[in-house]
């Protein structure tokens, strides 16, 4: 087989969600529904945080933070697909290949270690409420969102420097909607035997880091909720945490399902539908979620609302 390197001269071909010609059109009007669902939802979180007092506290710093990042996260994904389900073609050249890549990480992880900082955030306001202020002050919120970030793009500059050093065969073809590590690692002609213990290695730092942190803060909370005498006082302690942990479930149920396993176990369809969900579905949500189960976030959209009408 004649192996190339295509990060130069040639274009990879994105497969897409489905190869069938009568479906494109159907997914097109899907995917671009939800993409503006989520772009107009999590905007709608931000301003509605923005414009309201009562909600420049930490957890609403950390949640419009989120919904800011569920925004590029999807952009970079989203229009490109969209792009391609109306395309013969379905090209995408090296080099935009990695910048895809590189980004999509860069927000994948940030919404990571973001809900890892949500978490943070409950974790005191349970278990130590009387230093709530002092622990959760702007400065400490500001430098746990710039280490989020920091941390993030450092991963994604590490995993693009290591895919620009591999060489590609004459099958260009990734089977995904998006240039992703693993469909594109099965393209190369280079041993990626070292690549993959990398990319698991440092996928398990960064990823994992703040999953067990996530584990570790609401086992606490949970030990905390438990030593509350009435039930009353349990459920209340509680139900502050229930959008999070919904949001969590969604975003890391589908995340280790698909990046902590061998490349052999890899499977084109049961991993596109994976993708969706944290991709796509998960930031689609994400306002509905927090603003459905949320009585802050319910006054302060009525609050919005009146002001727009009055």
């Amino acid at each position: 087989m004649e192996i190339k390197n295509y990060s130069s001269d040639s274009d990879f071909i994105l497969l897409g969600i489905s190869s069938n010609p009568q479906l494109q059109k159907p997914l097109l009007a899907i995917f671009l529904i939800m993409y503006l669902v989520t772009v107009m939802g999590n905007l709608l979180i931000i301003l509605v945080i923005h414009s309201d007092s009562r909600l420049h506290t930490p957890m609403y710093f950390f949640l419009s933070n989120l919904s800011f990042t569920d925004i590029c996260f999807t952009t970079v994904i989203v229009p490109k697909m969209l792009a391609n389900l109306l395309s013969e073609t379905k090209a995408i050249s090296f080099v935009g290949c990695l910048v895809q890549m590189y980004f999509f990480m860069a927000f994948a992880n940030t919404d990571s270690y973001l809900l890892a900082s949500m978490a943070i955030d409950r974790l005191v306001a349970i278990c130590n409420p009387f230093h709530y202020d002092m622990v959760m002050n702007p400065r400490h919120c500001l430098l746990m969102l710039l280490g989020s970030c920091t941390i993030s793009h450092l991963h994604s500059l590490l995993r693009v420097l290591l895919m620009s050093r591999l060489s590609f065969c004459a099958s260009h073809v990734i089977k995904h909607f998006f240039c992703d590590t693993q469909p594109v690692l099965k393209l190369s002609c280079s041993d990626t035997s070292s690549s993959q213990i990398v990319v698991m290695t440092e996928t398990l730092a960064v990823i994992a880091t703040p999953f067990l942190c996530i584990l570790f803060s609401y086992l606490r909370i949970i030990i905390a909720v438990l030593r509350i005498p009435s039930a009353a006082g349990k459920w209340k302690a509680f139900s502050t945490c229930g959008s999070h942990l919904t949001v969590v479930a969604l975003f890391y149920g589908s995340v280790i399902y698909i990046y902590f396993r061998p490349l052999s176990m890899y499977s084109v369809v049961k991993d596109r539908v994976a993708t969706v969900m944290y991709t796509v579905v998960t930031p689609m949500l994400n306002p509905f979620i927090y603003s459905l189960r949320n009585k802050d976030m319910k006054r302060g959209l009525g609050k919005l609302r009146d002001r727009i009408h009055s």
